[in-house]
C-alpha cells in the first residue's frame, strides 16, 4: 500500500508554501491595511481575505487569510511573494497562470483554487482606490471580451454576479444580451457564471 507522501501530487514548491506560508495575516502583528479584498465563501469551501499597504503606487506589504485546501493556501502564499513591491498596475494584472507557474504547476482539478488569489488582490486594490477617491484605470485593461456580438466582458459578468444583479443565466442574458446573436459564447458564459457564483459564495 502506497504511503501518503507517494500519493502527494503537488510540487515541492507547493509543499513548501503550504507548510511554510509567507505573509500570513497575524492578529498580534496589528497590520493596518490601506485596502482589503475578500472573495469566496465558507459554504463553498474556500474563502480568502487580502490586505495591502500602498506606498508610492506600489504594494509595500501584503497580508492574507485563507480557509481552504493546500492549493488555496500555497497559491495565496506564492501570490503574496510575487506582488510585494509591485506597482498597483502590475499587481492588478496578476493571473492564475502566473501564480500556478510560480508554484511549478497545480493538478488540473485544483486550478480553480488559484483563481481566488488574483481576484481578492484586485478587490483589495479596488478598495484602496475607492477609499482614497482615486481613479481606477486598471479594470478595463484586464477585461476579456466573452461575447463579441454584445461586447460582454468577464468583468461585467463578475460584477453582476458579485452584486446579485444576475442570480441566474436568464437574468444575466436579460441584462447583457449575451448569446442572442451568434450564440457561440453561451458555453463560455455559463462556465464563467458558475465560477463566479462559486468564488463569491452565491
Amino acid at each position: 500500500m502506497s504511503s501518503f507522501l507517494e500519493q502527494w501530487v503537488y510540487t515541492d514548491v507547493v509543499k513548501d508554501h503550504f507548510m511554510n506560508p509567507r505573509n500570513i495575516w497575524k492578529k498580534e502583528e496589528d497590520f493596518q491595511p490601506d485596502g482589503v479584498g475578500e472573495v469566496g465563501s465558507l459554504a463553498c469551501g474556500d474563502q480568502m481575505r487580502i490586505g495591502i499597504k500602498v506606498k508610492n503606487d506600489k504594494i509595500e506589504a501584503i497580508r492574507w487569510l485563507t480557509y481552504g485546501c493546500a492549493s488555496a493556501i500555497a497559491s495565496t502564499s506564492a501570490m503574496s511573494e510575487l506582488v510585494e513591491g509591485m506597482s498597483l498596475e502590475a499587481a492588478y494584472k496578476i493571473t492564475p497562470k502566473m501564480i500556478t507557474d510560480a508554484l511549478g504547476g497545480l493538478p488540473e482539478h485544483k486550478f480553480h483554487c488559484s483563481v481566488l488569489g488574483d481576484k481578492a488582490l484586485r478587490a483589495a486594490i479596488d478598495d484602496y482606490l475607492e477609499k482614497n477617491k482615486l481613479p481606477n484605470p486598471f479594470k478595463d485593461h484586464v477585461a476579456v471580451v466573452i461575447c463579441e456580438c454584445k461586447n460582454v466582458t468577464d468583468q461585467t459578468i463578475e460584477e453582476l454576479v458579485k452584486t446579485d444583479k444576475a442570480t441566474t443565466l436568464e437574468e444575466l442574458q436579460d441584462i447583457t444580451g449575451y448569446g442572442t446573436k451568434c450564440g457561440k459564447c453561451k458555453d463560455k458564459v455559463k462556465d464563467l457564471f458558475d465560477e463566479f457564483r462559486h468564488i463569491y459564495g452565491k
